[in-house]
């Protein structure tokens, strides 16, 4: 039995996917703040809503999806109700893993993960990291909740707060990027909806290429990039601007606002 406590929009994305990857309703509990969303999730899904009590005494894998702000609240709702052979996989953002098991009884094992928005169409980043109780089977475990809705790759502990930073952000990143070239497009005289068509494809073909060719981005950039063309004029805009310097920088302050979530 797997419990999704806190099933807001990533709790739910998550419940979605292992839904499509064929685990039954009967299979899940699922827990909420409102009655009216409980419902909903009741309805849309067919799973039965509990409280996190309830869910704690009955799942064999409870999977913290709450905010970090919420999280010491609900391990003090779950400690008097859960045994060592319990596995807890935490997604809340900042917050490590001695935290969780700080609050809970002892030998609990603790899986931490970050995922990101993506896991709405199968397509997350999700990295795992052990806490000091878990065991390989835990990781595999997780990764097989995980793996029906994105990617997911093992990194330390201590690199948790980067990719926070990287991939649980990094969607915003490139949304971002595709506002401003569809602005740019606009700008230039092309309908919004041309313009917005033309930059998701192109990042779509570009993010399979990425992914597909084995070719580090510098030597497909490269490849686009004519002697005395387009794109060049384009590339020493971007580096005149400083807007390498800044994508560096933007990261490192996402990364320093996990720490500071964490109380790290």
């Amino acid at each position: 039995m797997i419990a999704i406590l806190g099933a807001g929009k990533m709790g739910e994305a998550l419940l979605s996917g292992v839904l499509r990857a064929g685990r039954r309703p009967s299979d899940l509990l699922v827990t909420v703040r409102r009655e009216e969303r409980g419902a909903m999730l009741r309805q849309r899904y067919g799973v039965e809503v509990v409280t996190n009590a309830e869910a704690a005494r009955a799942a064999d894998t409870l999977v913290l999806a709450v905010k970090p702000q919420d999280m010491g609240a609900l391990l003090g709702e779950l400690k008097d109700h859960m045994t060592a052979g319990r596995l807890v996989i935490s997604m809340a953002a900042g917050i490590p893993t001695a935290f969780v098991e700080e609050r809970l009884p002892p030998d609990v094992p603790v899986v931490r993960v970050m995922s990101n928005t993506p896991v709405h169409v199968d397509e997350a980043m999700s990295v795992i990291s052990a806490g000091t109780h878990a065991t390989e089977e835990h990781l595999k475990l997780t990764e097989e909740l995980l793996s029906p809705v994105g990617k997911v790759l093992r990194i330390p502990e201590s690199l948790q707060d980067a990719a926070t930073a990287l991939s649980g952000s990094g969607p915003a990143y490139f949304y971002y990027l595709v506002e401003a070239m569809v602005d740019a497009g606009i700008l230039l005289g092309m309908p919004r909806a041309a313009a917005l068509e033309m930059v998701i494809q192109s990042a779509v073909g570009a993010a399979v290429m990425l992914r597909d060719s084995g070719d580090h981005p510098v030597m497909l950039r490269e490849a686009v990039t004519s002697p005395a063309g387009t794109t060049i004029s384009a590339i020493r805009e971007l580096e005149r601007h400083g807007v390498r310097a800044a994508v560096i920088e933007a990261i490192e302050a996402a990364r320093d606002r996990g720490r500071e979530l964490g109380g790290g």
